[in-house]
């Protein structure tokens, strides 16, 4: 990569040694290469992006790149004001705004850069076909060429340009608050925050008993619920499929809408209907103590540990429908050659589940496992819509018993307004699931054996 980036830098270098005077006009007015060869219409497209982006920066972007540095150094004041007999607000530097202003003017900037590279090398490649006594391409040509064989740029442009608005932008954003102050303190417009480096990471992971407690815990239950939730659905919902397609099983049909009515059902009303009914003083409680089973209600959400037991045996109810649906199309394509031979060989059915099918499913939906324990992870709505996180804890920092790192990463930000410390959590929480992706789906047999099964 970095030699390729070189062998680039030498190749522009080199368009302007051997460059006539056009192309080396176009290191400094875009488009001069292709306006002044005949090549109108792109040249003046190649000049207003220049011209556009320079106005751009005179206007706005170079106020919000000059203070991104320091995020701002005049905060907004009230003066008393004679003429009008009180005091008025005198507005200062916004923080956000300059943050956020300064990063989109510098990947717009990234993106002038290449269209500028892409005028330099289309003024080249224009003076050498001319010298070679070759035909330029008109603005017609370029079109058809883009309806053709360049089709994949005019399909992706689109997505790419709303991906890099909407996604690539509040990423980078968000990225960099964790390196700031931005908490409820220093609240913009009326106090700005600044940067701070590493202190937020320093502070989270060992500097600050409580925060660092909080995450340590919030992490570990993190992954124990992340594996339950993932592991358990999966094989319970391969076991359902089994056995709703075992010989001998009748309306096999019927009993897949049963357990599909749980995928139908908005999952945000049965989770809140759940927690209703699973409360202290809810309906399952009520009838238990009324039929003289119990004495006293069960903490089924306001006890850690019974509450942390409840969301995973909840999470069963809707989650095993959907590997029961996607098990049911593995099992489907196993051979059935491979249970016959088995069979034969005196082979049981804990034997073939373990040999045959447990084998053959690993094979095919690794990547979902995956994807899976990934979601798992920033399962918000399991966890939120059941308990809010709750019971609350006076060990843990603005989190409850059951919270996950990204529960917590919610309360963070609308509860506390500490928008700086949800970023570093979010970026912790982004560093688990590209290791743990990685590192699975690397040493997975799906990818080290996959040319092997068969």
């Amino acid at each position: 990569m970095q030699k390729r980036a070189h062998t680039e830098g030498i190749g522009f270098l080199r368009y302007f040694v051997k460059g006539d005077l056009l192309t080396r006009l176009s290191f400094f007015l875009m488009g001069a290469g292709s306006l002044f060869r005949g090549q109108i219409v792109k040249g003046l497209l190649y000049l207003a992006i220049q011209a556009g982006y320079i106005y751009y920066m005179i206007t706005f972007g170079a106020f919000y790149v000059i203070k991104l540095p320091t995020l701002g150094t005049v905060t907004q004041t009230k003066e008393f004001d004679p003429a009008l007999g009180f005091s008025v607000i005198k507005p200062g530097d916004n923080s956000m705004l300059i943050l956020l202003y300064g990063v989109m003017s510098l990947l717009l900037g990234i993106v002038v850069i290449v269209f500028y590279l892409m005028n330099i090398k289309t003024a080249y490649v224009n003076q050498v076909t001319l010298r070679a006594g070759g035909r330029l391409k008109s603005f017609r040509d370029d079109l058809k060429d883009l309806l053709d064989s360049r089709f994949h740029v005019t399909v992706l442009t689109l997505p790419v340009v709303l991906a890099a608005a909407f996604t690539v932008t509040p990423l980078i954003f968000m990225i960099l608050m964790a390196f700031t102050n931005y908490n409820r303190d220093h609240q913009p417009p009326g106090n700005l925050f600044t940067w701070i480096g590493l202190q937020n990471f320093t502070q989270v992971l060992y500097g600050n008993p409580l925060w660092s407690n909080t995450l340590i815990r919030l992490f570990l239950w993190t992954i124990v619920w992340a594996f339950f939730a993932t592991f358990l659905n999966y094989i319970f919902g391969i076991i359902l499929a089994l056995m709703i397609n075992k010989k001998g099983i009748r309306i096999k049909k019927f009993w897949r809408t049963v357990f599909i009515t749980t995928v139908a059902v908005p999952q945000f009303v049965s989770l809140m209907l759940i927690s209703k009914f699973l409360h202290d003083q809810g309906a399952l409680n009520t009838l238990l103590m009324n039929l003289g089973v119990i004495r006293q209600f069960i903490p089924f959400l306001s006890n850690g540990m019974i509450a942390k037991i409840t969301v995973i045996v909840v999470n069963l109810w809707v989650g095993i429908p959907y590997t029961m649906l996607i098990s049911s199309g593995v099992l489907m394509n196993i051979p059935e050659d491979l249970y016959e031979a088995s069979r034969i060989d005196g082979a049981g059915t804990v034997a073939q589940f373990f040999n045959i099918t447990m084998p053959y499913m690993l094979q095919v939906t690794t990547p979902y496992l995956i994807t899976q324990f990934v979601a798992n992870i920033n399962n918000f709505n399991v966890i939120y819509l059941l308990t809010q996180g709750d019971p609350k804890s006076l060990n843990l920092y603005q989190a409850g018993e059951t919270d996950l790192l990204v529960t917590w990463l919610y309360k963070l930000t609308v509860n506390e307004q500490n928008y700086s410390l949800a970023s570093t959590i979010g970026i912790i929480i982004f560093v688990i699931c590209a290791a743990v992706s990685l590192l699975t789906y690397n040493r997975s047999r799906a990818v080290q054996e996959e040319d092997q099964f068969q």
